[in-house]
Order: structure tokens, then C-alpha cells, then sequence
């Protein structure tokens, strides 16, 4: 079953013996966002259609925030998009972006871990996490380590959603961030990737 089969997080939850909790997790990392980027984005939202499939929302809202705070990490991570995950028939697909380590063989090779999985929906929210949560699941049985922290977003390019998951507990964030609050979810972004250069360096040094 594709990761697209699940239409909402209760199904993956019950399918898979997941914890569902809300929490505050996100510590927001203030992050400086170039004044180019601002003066874009506000020409694109104003003047161009931004949001009239998911693939408009991903190309002109998501990929842009998540291509800005990666270049900050790009020595240790690649952002892959629409990249093939697969553990088993039940947990397979391409989600929208995925943050995984930078491979030693070079740029062309899909490394674990997979830290950070980006699911794009039209206002589907409910339907987005449980493709998302799935998508979670799949990332944390590749990495072969259910103690490590594999984090989530949906989005609709205007609101953005944040999770994450460990051993077998999803934590939903309790507040969520609008592109029109710039500073903040950017800020929220750059604390997810932050998180997970961290535990990259954890298991690095183990």
C-alpha cells in the first residue's frame, strides 16, 4: 500500500501501534532571511498562481523555504525531492522532499538517515499526516533506529504543520506557522534541520 493509500493519521496510527500525542516541541532558532528572498517571494504570492495544485505549492512555496535554511546544513545533508522511499509494500512512494545525510560516495547517492519528510496537500491536511506519519514510519525502520527523532511537515504552502516521531510515540506541534509570518516559520524550519544536524553528530561520534 502506497504511502498515498492512508487518508488519515487515525488509520496509520492504528495500523501501526503509534502513540498519538500534542506537544510544544519546536524552540524557534532565529534565522536571517535574505532580503532578496523576501522581496521574491512577496512578487511571487502577489502577482504569480502560487497554489492552484500541489506541485505549484511545492515549487513556488515549500522548496524555497526549505532550499533557503538548507543551505546553511548543505555540508553534512542533501534535500532530496520526490525521491523513491521504500521499506516494504505497505510503506512505499515519493514523498515531496526529504532531508538525508550527505552520502560519502557523493551527491548522487540517497544516504540514511532520513531526518525530515515534507508532505504537500491542498488544505488535506488530516489526509496529509497520515501520508506523512506513514512516510515517518518507513524513514524510521530504513534508519534501523527507532531511538532517532525523524521529523515531519505538511503544508498547504500558506500553513505549515510540524511533527515528529520517536520509538513508537508521534508528537503533533501544538502551534502552526503561516508563511505570512516569515521570521517565525522560518525560524521553526531552521530549528528542525538544527535538530537534526545534532543527532547527525551524535551518531557520528558514537
Amino acid at each position: 500500500m502506497a504511502f498515498s493509500s492512508y487518508k488519515s493519521i487515525s488509520a496509520v496510527v492504528k495500523e501501526f501501534q503509534v502513540k498519538y500525542t500534542e506537544a510544544e516541541f519546536i524552540n524557534e532558532i532565529e534565522f536571517n532571511i535574505p532580503d532578496y528572498f523576501r522581496e521574491d517571494l512577496q512578487t511571487v504570492m502577489r502577482e504569480g498562481v502560487v497554489d492552484n495544485s500541489e506541485f505549484a505549492i511545492c515549487e513556488n512555496l515549500i522548496y524555497p523555504v526549505l532550499k533557503e535554511v538548507w543551505k546553511c546544513y548543505r555540508s553534512k545533508f542533501l534535500l532530496w525531492s520526490h525521491e523513491s522511499l521504500t521499506y516494504d509494500e505497505n510503506l512505499s512512494g515519493f514523498p515531496e522532499y526529504i532531508l538525508a545525510k550527505r552520502s560519502p560516495l557523493g551527491k548522487v547517492v540517497f544516504d540514511k538517515p532520513y531526518l525530515l519528510l515534507v508532505e504537500a496537500k491542498q488544505d488535506k491536511f488530516e489526509e496529509g499526516w497520515g501520508q506523512c506519519l506513514a512516510e515517518m514510519i518507513a524513514a524510521q525502520r530504513l534508519n534501523e533506529d527507532p531511538q532517532m527523532t525523524v521529523f515531519g511537515i505538511v503544508s498547504n504552502g500558506a500553513i505549515w504543520q510540524f511533527g515528529k516521531l520517536k520509538a513508537d510515540i508521534f508528537t503533533r506541534n501544538i502551534t502552526l506557522y503561516s508563511i505570512q509570518e516569515l521570521d517565525k516559520l522560518f525560524a521553526a524550519v531552521n530549528y528542525i534541520f538544527r535538530q537534526c544536524e545534532l543527532q547527525l553528530d551524535e551518531k557520528v561520534a558514537a
